[in-house]
Formats: structure tokens, sequence, C-alpha cells
């Protein structure tokens, strides 16, 4: 049987669009000589609808979607994923279904049954987790259907698994000579070898053919890489398809696949992570209904970063610079960022702020010190840019993307309402050393950001001499710390014998805790990490854990805080 794989990038709730993506797809992979055509999970109404599921008539129009799909397809068989009402009058009402249809029938569905609760996941708020797996025949072949998570429970594959049951297996036990997953698999970096190496084990443990399709595309914070692929019996990638695009890849059930099915991908983290951006930005940008974006320039790395993957994703006559420079602003971020704008080729406009600062001072107080602002004259210059983004994308239409970076949020070195406003935060889950490596990325054929901006020592140029480094341990050094409490989750303790210093690592974890409020103030951003600030870390805002050895002294009824 001769099986067409595909990843397509559906807009959540438009299901106009996603029945087309899907139908163009199908008919596609019919010309091809196809008789079944693959795709990722909740391709129907897109993933993740979240709290959309609690509207009957979102559920209901989906289902009419189906529908449709079911007349419009023929002659080939379809796999695709759907949201579905839950008939009994006993647990959550919906479930996470694929379905398998064939000229106006459904011939088969499979209720997911491991629903992830972790991360960004929130699956068991709606769905009710699938009670059987058991293999389905079709065209002469044994086919074991699995949802994303069904496949990610293998006992050889994880030392410690969260779920009871493992779906693959019970279909192995079942007969079944080809297994399929539909997913919706979020991308962050790392993940797609760790993926292909357990989807690999998994063909090889059970010898039978795994097809795996995958979601691609950007919705609001998550990122889909797409990278579906075939396992032949052995283990062995047999076709791939492309990373951060849609895509369509062919295996035949006899021949394995085709020459040319193994569909170039990212070469290198940073071109990984850089795609992903790219594409997230395009598709929060478009999805969200703007058309065009609109940059505050500093002289930095971070906004030179953020307006190139701007340029990338949205092409130059889409993308807007403003520079605003005050009396602290050196002549170096005049002449770079002027540079920078003119090898994007994107329009650009300077503004300066120093007429309105002495505004606000004059008003404000006589205490206040425009020669040695302190931390509140810093923020009020930060303010007064972010004002004029504000009314710059309010005048043209235009979405604010906001610059600052992982390391930054994570140390609350950002003003609110100031530096932190905006619609996206492009890079916030980009830690400053990763800043660095994208910068290189985007120069390695040419030079689009200049290379003193590069060189030069960071800066928000907030008072006279300002470096990043005055409030903050170096970047090298910050940034393995934050990894490590951030996604690795590791204590301070563990930190400190991991080698780093005691008094630093107390201080980042202090700073860390204490600044939960901004980021939950802040715009949404885009997760290409294992952990991203956003609705995947779900910390509380009014909280006194103390995390350090010691902190807490507990003697029969006596307790008491150090």
């Amino acid at each position: 049987m001769k099986i067409a794989i595909v990843q397509t990038n559906p807009v959540i709730g438009d299901f106009e669009h996603n029945a087309a993506r899907i139908i163009a797809m199908a008919d596609r992979a019919r010309r091809a000589d196809c008789q079944l055509v693959v795709f990722p999970e909740l391709s129907v109404p897109g993933y993740p609808p979240r709290d959309l599921l609690e509207k009957r008539d979102f559920v209901d129009t989906n289902l009419d979607c189906l529908a449709c799909l079911t007349t419009a397809i023929r002659g080939i068989g379809v796999v695709c994923g759907v949201v579905e009402h839950n008939p009994s009058s006993q647990g959550k009402p919906l479930f996470n279904t694929a379905v398998l249809f064939e000229d106006g029938r459904i011939l088969h569905r499979v209720h997911k049954r491991l629903l992830p609760t972790y991360d960004v996941f929130d699956e068991s708020r709606y769905f009710e987790g699938g009670q059987s797996s058991r293999v389905f025949e079709y065209r002469g072949l044994r086919l074991g259907l699995t949802i994303c998570e069904d496949a990610w429970n293998d006992k050889d594959v994880f030392k410690k698994r969260i779920y009871h049951v493992d779906p693959v297996e019970l279909l192995a036990r079942d007969g079944m000579q080809l297994l399929i997953n539909i997913s919706a698999s979020v991308y962050h970096l790392g993940k797609q070898d760790f993926r292909q190496r357990m989807l690999s084990a998994i063909a090889a443990k059970y010898r039978v053919p795994l097809l795996f399709a995958n979601q691609v595309g950007g919705n609001d914070s998550v990122l889909f890489d797409g990278t579906s692929a075939a396992f032949d019996p052995a283990g062995r990638m047999v076709c791939r398809a492309r990373d951060f695009e849609e895509d369509l890849v062919l295996f035949d059930t006899e021949d394995g696949a085709d020459e040319g099915q193994m569909h170039p991908v990212s070469a290198s983290d940073a071109e990984s992570v850089y795609r992903a951006l790219v594409m997230g930005t395009r598709d929060y940008v478009r999805k969200c209904g703007f058309e065009k974006v609109v940059v505050g320039l500093s002289g930095g790395i971070d906004s030179a970063l953020t307006l190139c993957i701007a340029v990338s994703a949205l092409g130059r006559e889409n993308v807007a610079s403003v520079f605003m420079p005050s009396q602290y602003t050196s002549q170096d971020n005049y002449e770079d960022t002027r540079r920078l704008a003119e090898n994007l080729g994107i329009a650009y406009d300077v503004i300066p702020i120093d007429d309105m600062f002495a505004a606000f001072l004059k008003y404000l107080s006589p205490d206040f010190d425009r020669l040695a602002p302190g931390v509140t004259e810093q923020n009020i210059q930060a303010r007064i840019r972010g004002t004029i983004l504000m009314a710059l994308s309010n005048r043209t239409g235009s979405l604010v993307l906001s610059t600052g970076n992982k390391s930054e949020l994570a140390m609350g070195y950002c003003t609110l309402y100031g530096d932190m406003s905006g619609g996206l935060a492009v890079i916030s889950d980009v830690p400053k050393t990763m800043v660095y490596d994208l910068s290189r990325y985007v120069n390695a054929d040419g030079e689009r950001i200049p290379q003193r901006i590069l060189d030069k020592p960071p800066s928000a140029e907030l008072k006279p001499d300002q470096s990043d480094q005055d409030d903050l341990p170096p970047y090298e050094v910050l940034d393995p710390i934050l990894k490590g409490y951030i996604e690795d989750l590791k204590s301070p303790a563990e930190l400190v014998d991991m080698g780093f210093d005691p008094e630093i690592v107390k201080q980042v974890v202090t700073k860390v805790d204490r600044n939960e409020y901004k980021r939950y103030q802040a715009a949404p951003g885009l997760k290409v990490t294992s952990k991203a600030f956003g609705y995947g870390r779900r910390y509380p805002l009014a909280q006194r854990y103390l995390g350090y050895p010691g902190a807490y002294s507990f003697k029969g009824a006596k307790c008491n805080g150090k």
C-alpha cells in the first residue's frame, strides 16, 4: 500500500482554511497513486484549541467540517484528527480522536489514551482518555492507529513512565502490521533528535513500519517543526519531511520510500532555532490578522536579531523600524542602527526622546535627576520609548515586536510598559549567549547585522557609561545557571554542587523568583527551549518559598524560617 504522510499548518478554528489544505493535500496524494493519506493530530480544528473546546458550537463545527471532508475526498483513504463528543454520562465531555474514512464512510476511529498535562499541555482539562487499543484491518494490513502521546510511554525508552498503560505495546499484542502515529509534537531545541531515536526504537522493537505525521507551524507561543517521517521494521528512517514548512512524503509498505523522500532539514542548532522563530513570527502575525510589524532599535544585538527575524518572516516591505536616542546614546548606535536598516532594506525613522524625558522630569518632582539617573529615571526613558512604539502601532496598524531575550526576562532586567511593550516577544525564550549564536548564523552569508553590534558590550544606555554587567553576572556565567534552574529544575544547592559560585547562584535565583510578576504581564513569546516562560511554567506570584539548604529549621512544634 502506498501511503502519503502529510504535515499541514492549521489555523485554529479556521475550518475552511484547514479543510482546504486537507482536500488539496489528499488530492495531491491521490494523484501520486496513494491508497492512504495521513494527516496530523487535530488537523481539522487545529492544535491546541484550548478553551475553545468549551464552546459546543466550536466542537459541532469541527464535526460538520469532518462530514464535509468525508464527502469531498474520494478515491483515497484518509486518516486525520478531530474532536468528538463523549456520549457517556461520566467523564470529560470530549475525545481527541483519529478517524479513518474513505469514500464517504468513517471506517475506524481511535480515542487518544494518554493525555499529557505537563509543560504547555493540559489535555485532561478537556478530554476523556480512550479505553481500548485494537488494530483495524484496512486493505489487507492490520493498522495500529495512535495519537501523539500514545507513543511516548515505552518502558525501554523512558526510565520513569508517567502512564500505567502503553497503547503501542497493546497494539503489538493485537497483531499490528503497521503503526501510525498522528501528532502535534511541540518543538524545542534538541527534541527532534530524541523523537527520531524514540520512534526508531519503537519500530525496531516491534518489527513493524512506523509512520509519523506531525503538525507544522506556530500557534501562539508553541511551535511545531513537522519533520514527519517513516521508519522501516529495522528502525531505519526511510523518508522524512522538511522542518518548519508544509510538506508531503511517500512511503510504500512493500517497497519502502521512493528515492528523494529524505527531504532536507536544518543543518545546525542555530539554523533550527532561527527557522523556528521565523515561522513562529510569521504565523503569529498573520494568524492574528496583522500584515506589518514595527521594531524599536537600540543599537544592540537583541533588537538587531529581532529585526532580521521579522524581515525573514514577513518581507522587508512589511517591517518598519524606529530609533529613539537620548543624551546617553552613543554615536556608534546612531551609525549602527542606520546601517542595519540599510542592510535589510527596511523603513527607518529616528525619534529623539530628550525633550519628552525632560518634560516628564519637570512635572514629576524636583528630586528626579536627569544627569545621574537612577532606576526610576531609567524606567521613564524605557516607558517613553514603549509609548512611542504603541502610538506607531495604533497609527499604522502594525504589531509591535518586543526585543528582550530570555536572560533579561529571567532576571527582571526589563521595564514593564517600557521595553516589554508589544504584541509578540520574539526572542523571549532565547538566552543571551544564543542570541549571539543566531546573529552569527544570520551573518554567515554576508553582513546583515553590523559587526560592531556583535562586538560591543551590551548596554541599555539609560545612564552614562552603562553596561549590562553593572547589574548582571557575565552572560557566559548567567545563562548556564538559568538553564539549570529554569529548564533542568536544579535546586540552588545542586547548582552550587555543579561548581557555580554560591553568591551568584543566590543572586540569580532570587531575581528569577522575584520577577515572576513581570513575566506574567509580558507579551507572548515563542517557545524554543524545553521550558519557556509562559503558560508552560506556572509559578505563583505571591509566594515566599526559599529553596536554599537550611532555609527552614523544624524542631518539635517550633517552625522557624531563617
